[in-house]
């Protein structure tokens, strides 16, 4: 958090001077931030909430691990697979053409 070879305390100390105060949330787990297609986890970040005139700004340090997010549910790869007797990956990709239009999928995977 503070740059190398300064002091902390003096840092924080300066940093109070200009009306800009710093806190480290303790003991955080994990933070997620989540997007319309994919999710970005930190897992044991640090965090840190700088209030500058009132306003808060919130800093993530850690390593990220970005994850798409599925909007296709359990039950229609479930159906499509079984339908078109495909794998678990074919059934997924089929339904991502097609929208989640699970007769498509079908007659798609059917098809070929």
């Amino acid at each position: 958090m503070f740059p190398k070879g300064m002091n902390p305390k003096k840092l924080k100390q300066m940093m109070k001077q200009m009306g800009i105060d710093v806190e480290i949330i303790e003991n955080v787990k994990e933070v997620k931030i989540i997007t319309e297609d994919k999710e970005i986890v930190f897992k044991d970040p640090e965090v840190t909430i700088m209030n500058v005139q009132g306003s808060n700004t919130y800093q993530i340090t850690g390593t990220p691990e970005e994850r798409e997010i599925s909007t296709i549910k359990r039950e229609d790869i479930d159906l499509v697979m079984e339908k078109a007797g495909v794998t678990e990956e074919d059934a997924k990709n089929a339904l991502k053409e097609t929208g989640g239009d699970i007769a498509a999928a079908i007659m798609r995977l059917m098809e070929d």
